[in-house]
């Protein structure tokens, strides 16, 4: 039976996102794990640690991002290869859940992917998941281990409050996202818009009707993620078509696949802010793009999970 209180912790990351990992360890005041994450030959993963996990907890930064499939594995390996050395508590830190979107039977014969993941991850060893605005909050229910599901409202609401905008609008692009967009408004203490849409392919959106007043007003949209970017753009197209002074946009993941940096170039979004737990390359940064820092609350959720300290009160 393991001890309920381990004297030290490390922190390794795999390939997806070192320098978010390089950044949390840098403001906990430790250094990055010694480890390397290579591919032999015929393209299978292959990780070595080059120092002792025995009886320390350990946290693994990787967000499963694209390529999707790589980094999961990677994340699965490492966590193996943790277990097998007698680390004490293993930790996954996934600032940004792959496969997320998959997370109930739409149609028949559906496979439940998010759930999938879960027990993969689970099995190769996770004592604890760390991860940030998932896109269905069920996904915690996936899991027979903790989950903490940290928030990226109040980065991003911080960041819109210091530019002292008047008359907001907090729009909700879909209604999948109302409930985050009221508890964003909850900052600015402002009323919300409903973008009411159809989506007759994957991927596509067919902009129907605004829900709410947003004439005049300085709107921020507000999703969790943004993939190919159709919804956001076409809902800031239509807001601002019907009168919005300004249309801001915030999101916690820039997946930013197939055509998204186009049709954000494109739209009439004035600047769009996003969390940094996916990595956005130099070359995809768009000058209306700001990116906002998630390491300060997980290097904080890390510190707490370890000190058995509240998670709840970060956002107190």
């Amino acid at each position: 039976m393991k001890n309920s209180v381990f004297s030290d912790y490390k922190v390794f990351a795999g390939n997806a996102h070192t320098e978010l990992a390089e950044e949390i360890t840098s403001i906990m005041g430790k250094p990055l794990g010694k480890a390397t994450v290579t591919k032999f030959s015929d393209g299978e993963i292959s990780v070595n640690l080059w120092e002792t996990v025995r009886g320390v907890d350990v946290y693994i930064i990787q967000p499963t991002c694209g390529p999707v499939n790589d980094n999961l594995m990677e994340l699965l390996i490492m966590m193996d290869s943790m277990k097998r050395a007698s680390a004490g508590r293993i930790n996954a830190v996934i600032p940004y859940y792959g496969y997320a979107r998959q997370d109930r039977k739409a149609k028949a014969r559906d496979p439940i992917t998010a759930k999938l993941v879960a027990n993969l991850l689970v099995a190769a060893g996770a004592d604890r998941v760390l991860t940030m605005d998932l896109h269905a909050n069920q996904i915690q229910g996936y899991f027979d281990i903790p989950v903490d599901h940290l928030v990226g409202i109040p980065i991003i609401a911080k960041y819109f409050k210091e530019k002292n905008l008047e008359d907001v609008c907090i729009v909700s692009p879909d209604h999948g996202s109302v409930t985050r967009a009221r508890n964003m408004a909850e900052y600015f203490n402002c009323p919300i818009a409903i973008v009411d849409k159809r989506r007759p392919e994957p991927n596509k959106s067919e902009i129907m009707n605004i829900i709410g007043d947003i004439k005049g007003k300085n709107c921020i949209i507000l999703d969790d993620m943004i993939d190919t970017a159709g919804t956001i753009t076409n809902a800031a197209n239509v807001i601002k078509e019907m009168g919005a002074k300004n249309v801001y946009a915030g999101a916690t993941h820039g997946v930013l696949s197939g055509p998204a940096l186009e049709r954000i170039e494109a739209s009439s979004i004035c600047e769009l802010a996003l969390l940094n737990t996916v990595p956005v390359p130099e070359d995809k940064k768009l000058d209306k793009m700001t990116m906002l820092s998630v390491a300060p609350i997980f290097a904080e959720a890390m510190t707490r999970v370890f000190t058995n300290g509240s998670i709840s009160k970060l956002f107190d």
